[in-house]
């Protein structure tokens, strides 16, 4: 299954439609940039989200740090594959209103993403979804 398919599966469960979300797969150095500049957070991160939803249209820009991703993919002793969508569902799940500042969202935010995960490797969503 593709990762747009997965992405739109997700927003379209949630009762919203994908509308344009763009991912920026970049360096912790540039991460960091953004997040001084606009954030003004001056800590590495994973994943900067900026939602710009119109509506019930999921639009938003995703940038994703490749050097936090494979460090943190090493910590938790899962691939980069598992680790890289689970972090690009993160920033989808933002743009989907849900939030990770306090600890009990942090444990709802990583059930939808465990939820969500296992979507992508469904074979039911393959028997269902063919576009």
């Amino acid at each position: 299954m593709s990762l747009k398919k997965w992405i739109k599966f997700v927003i379209e469960n949630e009762g919203k439609k994908l509308g344009e979300i763009n991912f920026v797969f970049s360096s912790d150095d540039y991460v960091i940039e953004i997040n001084k500049k606009y954030l003004k957070h001056n800590f590495f991160t994973d994943i900067i989200t900026f939602n710009y939803n119109n509506s019930n249209n999921i639009n938003g820009d995703i940038f994703i740090s490749i050097d936090t991703v494979k460090r943190n993919a090493k910590i938790y002793n899962v691939s980069f594959e598992v680790e890289i969508h689970r972090v690009i569902i993160h920033g989808v799940l933002h743009l989907l209103g849900f939030d990770d500042k306090l600890e009990y969202q942090q444990k709802i935010m990583k059930l939808e993403e465990d939820r969500c995960l296992s979507f992508f490797d469904s074979k039911s969503f393959l028997k269902t979804k063919n576009s």
